[in-house]
């Protein structure tokens, strides 16, 4: 059926063209957008001259006469066109348009019998012919593979999608601007790199011929930002894109984007208010409140400060019921919570108790910190207790937000750090990063780093459900294989 719509389509572009029209037009003059022209009629009323453009996405004939609905980024506004105003051979040219197709309309602002808002059409112009219709039932385009597949059409259909990404623009522009109001530095720094570092995840694998060399596509840029804190420049940040060769789920996507902020002369605990006004700016952006509506009954997310800080083994007593001491104890609820443990060393049975008991228990959006120093090879310790790092992350609805650290600035256990994670971490790597130990011999102030996922943070304030929905073009796997 859509092949036959289709060449029915081709013999209209076809008619048009015999007319001598450019069925793929140029720049078009749009002097308001749709929802300019409503606006213009409120302020100018009847008679009122306007010049716009839109996609039609509905039509209604009435033989010499007919009713179009139109569509662009600001809305949605009805047009009309009678035979005897633009004449018979701009009438013929309607008569070969589809929904779907773009076409630009000069005339008077006026209303009809029913009170609408109307543009009366005197011109009309082809923009672009579609050659393919819109979905069965694109209203309310609810497919999830055709919506992540075809974002386009998601994006025409379903105007909750496109107020989605609108938010998501609007909160990367307020972090920005907060950042840039407190004194940071937005910096770029490279996304293929001879070594990966500064996250535990598997890399991709890429080649430079000419070099000869293998690289990594990056999967943190902490490293490399680190180093702009050896070079003075004390405040900086990346809004950056990280490449991870891992699963996929709600929570991930192999490619997304992070934000990575490092303020010298600082400690986890200033990181910790900044994440806290930094939600809050984005927050504001997009018009909440207090609280967040999520999940699939809306159920409300508090979000407003200050939020609750709890120490990592205090929530293992809350939330698993033990005490993180007892090794013994910890061994019994990993294995209760089906964990193959045996062969795990104790740190990462704890954190695996944690992941399944604390995490999933925490709603509202919430600070857990001093992690075991084990996890954290890149953080300092607290300096009254070596075994536990400065360390926090946050969580909300059960979905990590941030992790941020009182950065490690010692290079000599730096060195001792890295040497003892080689083969041990997932990202494979054989070699330490000898130019960052290198960077820290010439002197990093002290520091607090802090990396906030941004696709997870548009999910919060969005309520979507998964992180395909908050990333225009999500990786999927090839089509017609089960997801």
């Amino acid at each position: 059926m859509a092949e036959d719509q289709r060449a029915q389509r081709i013999e209209k572009l076809s008619a048009i063209q015999d007319k001598g029209i450019e069925p793929y037009g140029r720049r078009y003059p749009k002097d308001q957008s749709l929802a300019d022209c409503l606006a213009l009629h409120e302020t100018s009323g009847d008679e009122t001259p306007v010049r716009t453009a839109g996609r039609i996405v509905a039509q209604r004939d009435f033989g010499k006469a007919a009713f179009l609905n139109l569509k662009d980024r600001s809305g949605t506004l009805q047009i009309y066109i009678r035979k005897n105003v633009v004449g018979d051979e701009a009438f013929e040219v309607y008569r070969l348009l589809d929904v779907g197709d773009i076409i630009g309309v000069e005339g008077k602002l006026g209303k009809t019998r029913t009170g609408e808002v109307t543009v009366f059409v005197e011109r009309l112009t082809v923009l672009s012919k579609a050659l393919r219709p819109l979905p069965e039932k694109w209203h309310g385009l609810r497919d999830v593979e055709t919506r992540y597949r075809q974002r386009y059409l998601d994006l025409i259909a379903n105007d909750e999608t496109r107020a989605v990404f609108l938010a998501r623009s609007r909160i990367v522009g307020a972090i920005r601007r907060h950042l840039e109001d407190q004194g940071f530095l937005e910096v770029e720094t490279p996304m293929m790199q001879q070594l990966a570092g500064g996250a535990a995840a598997r890399p991709f694998v890429t080649h430079h011929n000419a070099l000869g060399l293998d690289l990594y596509l990056r999967i943190s840029p902490e490293l490399y930002l680190k180093r702009l804190l050896v070079g003075d420049l004390e405040r900086v940040y990346e809004i950056n894109r990280n490449f991870r060769n891992e699963g996929i789920s709600t929570q991930h996507n192999p490619e997304f984007t992070m934000l990575e902020v490092y303020r010298a002369y600082a400690d986890y605990h200033v990181m910790m208010d900044l994440t806290e006004s930094l939600v809050r700016a984005a927050a504001d952006a997009v018009g909440l409140g207090e609280a967040v509506p999520f999940g699939p009954d809306a159920r409300p997310l508090r979000i407003a400060g200050p939020w609750p800080r709890i120490p990592y083994h205090d929530a293992i007593r809350t939330y698993a019921g033990i005490d993180p001491a007892d090794m013994a104890a910890v061994r019994a609820k990993a294995r209760e919570l089906d964990i193959d443990e045996a062969a795990l060393p104790d740190y990462v049975v704890l954190n695996e108790v944690f992941e399944r008991t604390v995490e999933p228990a925490l709603w509202d959006i919430t600070i857990v910190y001093d992690y075991p120093s084990a996890l954290c090879p890149l953080s300092k310790t607290r300096a009254d207790d070596p075994s536990i790092s400065e360390r926090f992350e946050v969580f909300a609805a059960g979905i990590e937000i941030a992790n941020a650290y009182s950065e490690l600035n010692d290079p000599l256990e730096q060195a001792e750090k890295f040497h003892a994670q080689l083969g041990h971490d997932e990202t494979g790597m054989k070699q330490i990063d000898s130019d960052y130990v290198t960077a820290l011999e010439h002197a990093m102030p002290p520091a607090g780093g802090l990396g906030v996922g941004i696709d997870r943070l548009v999910m919060l304030l969005t309520n979507s459900p998964s992180i395909r929905d908050v990333i225009l073009f999500p990786l999927l796997r090839p089509e017609g294989e089960p997801s």
